[in-house]
């Protein structure tokens, strides 16, 4: 199973091997997809977490107690192609290039796989063509 998480580092918690810990002691894989973390500073790291629902479970309870803030992905980004006229602002806000649009068919692209939920888009479309998605897991993604 895969989470992805924003970590929320406060200062006395910047040096800590988080990502060797999760490895060593329950087994789950970190991949960062962005951090931004100076030492004797507050950062910000978000991962995606790979590994045994359970184990993922106690480790997000062990970072909790660690001092570290979570914020859990809710969902996914969805873009209503019939709304979106591909005018780019979105793409201008997207920290992880998830949106892009470009030539030769300058048209909006949207790669999910590198989105990070950060939810910047929604707000910058002027025409409202950007939601999230929540996940309800009984029903699957839901839209709000």
């Amino acid at each position: 199973m895969k989470r992805r998480l924003t970590l929320h580092f406060p200062r006395e918690a910047v040096h800590q091997p988080i990502t060797y810990r999760l490895a060593v002691d329950f087994d789950i894989a970190a991949k960062i997809l962005r951090a931004q973390i100076a030492p004797n500073q507050s950062g910000t790291m978000v991962v995606e977490l790979s590994g045994d629902i359970d184990e993922l479970a106690a480790a997000e309870a062990w970072l909790e107690s660690q001092g570290l803030g979570l914020n859990r992905a809710p969902g996914q980004i969805q873009i209503d192609p019939g709304a979106c006229v591909d005018c780019g602002i979105c793409s201008s806000v997207c920290p992880s290039g998830a949106l892009n649009v470009g030539a030769p068919t300058w048209q909006l692209e949207f790669d999910a796989q590198r989105c990070l939920v950060c939810e910047q888009c929604i707000p910058s479309c002027p025409l409202n063509a950007i939601a999230l998605v929540l996940d309800r897991p009984e029903l699957g993604p839901v839209a709000p």
